[in-house]
This record gives structure tokens, C-alpha cells and sequence, in this order.
């Protein structure tokens, strides 16, 4: 599962700057997690991937896609 955008610009968007560790308290998981995520080093959770969507407000599919290859 890949990033649709980036986890940066919906956090700038949508929270007014948030940090990594701001967001990572909301969902339940690491700075370092969130780090991971947004440098496409870890693929996370289907939890996980509903909780950073549900922080935005926004459906899955708008925060993250299926690569195939």
C-alpha cells in the first residue's frame, strides 16, 4: 500500500502542520512509524491505514492506494 499524495500535505492541509509525533499519538503508533510510512519504508496496517484516513477526515482510498507492481 502506497501513499495517494503525501502523509506531509494532508498533515499541512488538513491540521495545520502537524508533526509526526502528533499524528502518531492520534492513530496509536511511533513517530518513527509515521516516518516509515511517509518514506514508503513500511507498508501499515488495514487498522492502521483506517485510523491516519479517519485523523483527516478523509476515506481511504483519498490517503493511500494498491501498487501492484
Amino acid at each position: 500500500m502506497a501513499l495517494n499524495g503525501s502523509l506531509q500535505g494532508h498533515k499541512r492541509a488538513e491540521n495545520g502542520d502537524m508533526t509526526q509525533g502528533e499524528l502518531g499519538e492520534r492513530v496509536g503508533v511511533t513517530r518513527q512509524t509515521i516516518a516509515a510510512i511517509e518514506q514508503r519504508r513500511y507498508s501499515p496496517s488495514l487498522e492502521t491505514a483506517f485510523r491516519i484516513a479517519k485523523v483527516f477526515n478523509k476515506s481511504l482510498i483519498d490517503v493511500f492506494w494498491f501498487d501492484e507492481t
